[in-house]
């Protein structure tokens, strides 16, 4: 059973950064695929960023790319989302999740073992 407990969101202006923190208790992370989705008001969960096991090879929604960087540190049983350039339309409930040994690094919504009840991020004009 692996729990995960995202922090780092906020309120910050357009133009702005944040990192997220995503810290997991239980196995450790290094056997398992972990990504970033996010969650706007009357929209659905979407993928933000991923990080596969093993390789630790990326993926990143078009939306985000050159802006959002995702990050682990296994040893620390911790993943990070690091987002600058932030735009009103990033405004959203963050969430991390966990697939162990899925072989992608973006991340497939229906193949999450494992979320976090998220962070806001609320990104004002």
């Amino acid at each position: 059973q692996v729990q995960l407990v995202e922090s780092g969101g906020g309120l910050v202006q357009a133009g702005g950064s944040l990192r997220l923190s995503c810290a997991a208790s239980g196995p450790p992370l290094a056997a398992y695929t972990m990504g970033w989705f996010r969650q706007a008001p009357g929209k659905e969960r979407e993928f933000v960023a991923g990080s596969r096991y093993l390789t630790s090879s990326t993926a990143y929604a078009d939306t985000v790319k050159g802006r959002f960087t995702i990050s682990r540190d296994n040893s620390k049983n911790t993943v990070y989302l690091q987002m600058i350039s932030l735009e009103p339309e990033d405004t959203a409930v963050y969430y991390c999740a966990a697939s162990q040994y899925y072989s992608a690094s973006k991340l497939s919504p229906g193949a999450v073992q494992y979320w976090g009840k998220g962070t806001l991020v609320t990104v004002s004009s």
